[in-house]
Parts: C-alpha cells; sequence; structure tokens
C-alpha cells in the first residue's frame, strides 16, 4: 500500500524538481534505492514542502542556503537548477550566495558561485 505522502510527494517533487529530474530519478530506481526514493518523497516533498506557512520559493531560498553551509555540492547544483521553477531570480540567489560568504565563509560561497555559473 502506498502511502497518503508518497502520492502527495510525487507531484511536488515534479513541480519543485522538474519533470526531467524525476524521471531519470524513477528510470534508474533499483531494488537497492527503490524505497529510498519513497523515503525521499513521503517526508522531503510529501509532508516537508507541502507544509503550510512557506511558499515553495521561501523553501528553495532556504534548502540552498543549508546545503551551502553543509557543502553538499551535488545536491546545491539541483536546487540551483530547480531554484528558477519555484520563481527565484539569479539576482535573488546572486544575493543569497553573497550573503553566504559572511555566514559560510567565502570559499563556500566562491565554489557555489561555480556552480551557480555552470547552472545559468
Amino acid at each position: 500500500m502506498i502511502n497518503s505522502a508518497i502520492r502527495t510527494g510525487w507531484p511536488v517533487r515534479r513541480k519543485v524538481l522538474g519533470d526531467a529530474h524525476v524521471d531519470r530519478t524513477l528510470q534508474h530506481l533499483t531494488p537497492l534505492n527503490d524505497e529510498f526514493q519513497d523515503f525521499i518523497t513521503r517526508y522531503a516533498w510529501g509532508e516537508t514542502w507541502t507544509r503550510p506557512g512557506l511558499d515553495h520559493h521561501t523553501r528553495s531560498m532556504i534548502t540552498i542556503a543549508m546545503l551551502i553551509a553543509l557543502n553538499r555540492e551535488a545536491e546545491l547544483k539541483m536546487h540551483l537548477r530547480a531554484s528558477f521553477n519555484n520563481g527565484v531570480t539569479r539576482d535573488e540567489l546572486k544575493e543569497l550566495i553573497m550573503h553566504s560568504a559572511l555566514y559560510c565563509g567565502l570559499p563556500a560561497a566562491n565554489a557555489t558561485m561555480h556552480l551557480a555559473q555552470q547552472v545559468f
């Protein structure tokens, strides 16, 4: 039986990350990772990104800031790319990256600026 949060999560995941990303994920499901993908879809997309109080634009900006701080390059690149699906502008990303230099350090911000240039 599929949990209702999983059913709710897939459309949100598509909206935020884009169809191409989700389609690639589904094409690469294996017996090893299928339950993990359900876990991500249920808790990240079906329960967290659907909560009231913050829109997808704000959640996207917060996610990017946290990924900069945690130095999670692969996830950061994905969320930089996906941020446009959530209405985040290039100017907002530029300001977020510059602001992160104060709290995450210049090397983290510089690395993110390089990633952002690849995405843009």
